[in-house]
């Protein structure tokens, strides 16, 4: 059973990057074979998983625009067995214009993945776990990735402003599983960043809590310099200093976002 999570949320600097890059190296440490997908132009998560993506390599823009499958571009992490990545460049920022006139804009990474999973599996390598990595914005390439998943993963900042943004992705993801993706969900939320000094994490910590109740995953993700460190090196914090706070909490995350009992997907 693969089970298809978007990390999304529109501000900036909340985590979604290093959530991504390193709940997927985690779950790869387990075993299960995992696949990021980076849809953010910066390509960030490519480089913590130490993939190239210079200009002129094919990655997830070339899916996207119709030119290539993701069996074709999709690259093996160094550091950890089971983990892949397909790469962003820096091409896919044109990506949004370019896809706005296109039939079926939406739908275009949806459609690519169904054809990987029907591959994968006929070749006896079934993905366990698809990671998509958004863009801070609601644009074309959140869209994508929203209507190409069934699971929603949202991060957010132990800080005031995370919250101020929460309502309209919420009504963003409300709005595509009605008019496109009825199978779509938040399953669940992950604090980042949270420093344990001031107040106001604390805070903003119980708000959430006390809003989203069970979909806020246990495990609080605390500011820690080793998580920063790690991309510096192409690697994730798992790799890059296994012992650290950041690390075993990740690896505590993953655990519990394993444990959620995904939907029955249909067969593709």
């Amino acid at each position: 059973m693969t089970r298809i999570i978007t990390i999304a949320n529109q501000k900036g600097g909340v985590g979604k990057t290093t959530s991504t890059v390193n709940i997927a190296a985690a779950l790869a440490m387990t075993g299960a074979r995992v696949v990021v997908i980076d849809m953010d132009p910066q390509g960030n998560a490519s480089t913590a998983i130490g993939v190239d993506h210079r200009e002129g390599v094919p990655g997830i823009y070339e899916v996207l625009i119709g030119d290539a499958a993701i069996a074709d571009v999709i690259a093996d992490c160094p550091d950890i067995p089971n983990l892949r990545c397909v790469p962003a460049t820096i091409d896919l920022a044109g990506a949004e214009i370019e896809l706005v006139s296109q039939v079926a804009r939406e739908y275009r990474l949806s459609r690519a993945l169904e054809t990987y999973i029907a591959e994968a599996a006929a070749d006896g390598e079934p993905v366990d776990y698809f990671l998509l990595d958004c863009p801070p914005s609601l644009g074309l390439l959140t869209l994508n990735g929203l209507v190409a998943a069934r699971e929603v993963l949202l991060p957010i900042q132990c800080e005031y402003y995370a919250l101020e943004g929460l309502s309209q992705l919420l009504r963003t993801v409300e709005m595509v599983k009605t008019h496109l993706n009825p199978q779509l969900e938040v399953s669940a939320i992950l604090l980042t960043m949270y420093d344990g000094r001031t107040r106001l994490a604390a805070q903003v910590a119980e708000e959430v809590r006390t809003h989203f109740g069970e979909r806020v995953l246990g495990t609080v993700i605390p500011r820690n310099v080793r998580v920063s460190e790690a991309p510096s090196y192409a690697q994730t914090v798992l790799t890059y200093d296994p012992s650290s706070p950041g690390a075993l909490t990740y690896r505590q995350a993953a655990m519990e976002l394993a444990a959620i009992s995904p939907h029955v997907y249909p067969q593709v």
